[in-house]
Order: structure tokens, then C-alpha cells, then sequence
């Protein structure tokens, strides 16, 4: 589109190099590929930021993602027709920290209009998974050492990069990346506005279901297989116990999984909840030792066939009935 002077941009110069130019023309000649239509063309780094461009651009953007459905986001590698898309998009939508390859191509790229999401609002830290947790029989002494060994933990006091499943702040971010639409492409500015208001319509209903259904439950402590909810928690009054930190792939200690058979006796936890995109053996086997159900909640980093909905509102509702029934909601 007209948005900005087409070009080839020197990573993409040096992605076609790479992969050589016969697949450079090729990627040219898909008339839906990033950078190649008469439309906005947005490269999104992943489904909540897809999902964004989509509701907020309408008709008048052209949106790529770089993570496939199915794909887990947190470990992506971009190929270099990808890095190529990128830089001849008209803006790339992402968010940083939770995928170092994109961080890196979006800083070597000259694409014009580079949105962050994690700078349209304010990314908070929740602490070490593993310690931050009142059990109230510990000792001082033991929980100035749980203190010093989650110091010593290498990323656990990581700002946590999860922003999209408190419905909150997602609206702040949809309300940055509407301006950053408008003012990359001011002929359609109107309807970015209008469609922008009308998610954040939609995000306000969502953002209420969850206050209402929340509001009184027999208890408010939910087990998650990693820990993408700290938001929301924080959000509804709830607290998150997750099996693994912010990294879904990692593995718990089995002080750890002890920890949390204790812990579920004591608050009354029913539930361990599972994701769609990563292994569900540790979750199941927690659910299985300590006598517990297990049920999905779903961290919304890619929608596929196992997702119950078919987008992020359609999921969110899900995720909402589930915690609802974990947490024995009246």
C-alpha cells in the first residue's frame, strides 16, 4: 500500500541472501504475504497481537503472524523469509520479552511503524513461583532463605509478559496500537477509532462476566501449569500456584510439586489446570498424586482445533466457566 515508499530493506536483503532469491520471489508472489498488498500490512508477533490488528484494523489491514497455530510463542525461531516479511511490512505488532527472536529482528529491522505492546502498558513483576507464597507455619528464618534462593533462581524475577489475559490491560494495549494505526495510516483513521471503541466495548463486558463470576467462590487459589495468569489473579483477587515459572517448558522441583500437594489440602484447591499448546504430563500426574481433577486453562498464546473457542473472546468465556467450577463460584 501507499502507507510508506516500498523497499527491500537491508535484514531483508540479507534474509533473501540467505535463503536465496528464487524463495524471495516466491514469498513476493503470495498476494497475502506481509509487505505485498494494497492494504496496511501488519506482521504480528503471535495470536494476541494478531487478534489485536485483526478487531482493530478491519478491512483495511492485511495481518501475517509470525507464530503458526499450534505453535508454542515462548521458544519461536523466525526463518528468514519471516525476517524478510518483516521488513517490508508497514508496522509489526509484538510484544517484548516473550520472544527473543522477534525482539532481535524488530531491532535490526527498518520497518517504519514498530508497535510494543509491553510499552503500552505497565508490565508488572510476580515474583518467584516457588516462594511467594504465605504459608504462614514457616519460620523467619526459612522464608529469609526461600527469599535468597529465589534471588538466586535465574529469571524468576523476570517481568512477567502475560498482559493480554487480564482483559484491562489488554483494552490499554488496544488502545495504543489504535493510535499507532492511525497515525502510520491516516486515511482510514476513522475506522480504526470506531473499531478500537468497539473492542474495548467488548473487552469492558468481559472484564465485568469475570468481577461477577468471581466475586464470591469457596476458594481462591488455582493451580496452573505455568505461571501465564498473575495478571488475571491479580485482577479478580485470586492467587496463582503455577507447576513452572514463565517459562511453560521448564521443570518443577520435586520440593516444589511436594509443596503444592500440601498446599492444595490446605486451600481447598480442586483443580490443576493444564494448557493446549505444552505437555500436560506433569499437570496430570500432580492431579493424579494428590487426588485432584485437571481441566484447560487456556494462556491464549495460539488459537488451534484443541481450543475451546475459536477466538480470544470465544476462549476467555471458556476459561472464565472454568475457573468458576474449580474455584466452586455461587
Amino acid at each position: 500500500m501507499n502507507v510508506r515508499r516500498r523497499r527491500i530493506s537491508g535484514i531483508a536483503v540479507t534474509a533473501a541472501t540467505a535463503i536465496g532469491l528464487g524463495t524471495l520471489s516466491a514469498c513476493s508472489s503470495d498476494s497475502s504475504a506481509a509487505g505485498n498488498t494494497d492494504k496496511f500490512d501488519v506482521v504480528a508477533s503471535f495470536y494476541p497481537m494478531q487478534y489485536l490488528a485483526e478487531q482493530i484494523g478491519g478491512d483495511h489491514v492485511n495481518v501475517t503472524s509470525l507464530t503458526e497455530p499450534g505453535q508454542e510463542p515462548h521458544d519461536l525461531e523466525l526463518s528468514a523469509k519471516q525476517t524478510a516479511q518483516m521488513g517490508e511490512a508497514d508496522a509489526v505488532l509484538y510484544l517484548k520479552s516473550l520472544q527473543p527472536a522477534v525482539d532481535e529482528a524488530v531491532a535490526q529491522s527498518d520497518v517504519k511503524t514498530k508497535i510494543d505492546a509491553a510499552g503500552l502498558t505497565k508490565l508488572e513483576d510476580h515474583g518467584n513461583v516457588e516462594h511467594d507464597h504465605d504459608h504462614g507455619g514457616e519460620e523467619h528464618a526459612e522464608g529469609e532463605h526461600a527469599e535468597e534462593d529465589a534471588h538466586a533462581e535465574e529469571g524468576e524475577h523476570a517481568l512477567d509478559p502475560h498482559v493480554w489475559l487480564d482483559p484491562v490491560k489488554y483494552t490499554e494495549i488496544a488502545e495504543g496500537v489504535a493510535k499507532s494505526f492511525e497515525k502510520a495510516d491516516p486515511d482510514h483513521a476513522d475506522d480504526y477509532r470506531k473499531n478500537a471503541d468497539a473492542l474495548a466495548k467488548k473487552l469492558g463486558g468481559l472484564d465485568t462476566a469475570y468481577k461477577d463470576g468471581l466475586k464470591s467462590t469457596d476458594t481462591k487459589v488455582f493451580f496452573t501449569n505455568h505461571a501465564a495468569f498473575g495478571y488475571l489473579a491479580e485482577r479478580y483477587g485470586l492467587t496463582q500456584e503455577a507447576i513452572n515459572g514463565l517459562d511453560p517448558e521448564s521443570e518443577p522441583s520435586p520440593a516444589r510439586i511436594k509443596e503444592l500437594q500440601t498446599e492444595a489440602k490446605a486451600d481447598g484447591v480442586t483443580t490443576v489446570f493444564y494448557e493446549t499448546l505444552v505437555s500436560d504430563k506433569t499437570a496430570k500426574t500432580l492431579a493424579k498424586d494428590a487426588g485432584l481433577k485437571t481441566d484447560v486453562l487456556d494462556p491464549l498464546e495460539g488459537i488451534t482445533d484443541k481450543s475451546k473457542g475459536d477466538d480470544y473472546l470465544a476462549v476467555m468465556e471458556s476459561n472464565l466457566k472454568a475457573l468458576e467450577t474449580a474455584l466452586g463460584a455461587k
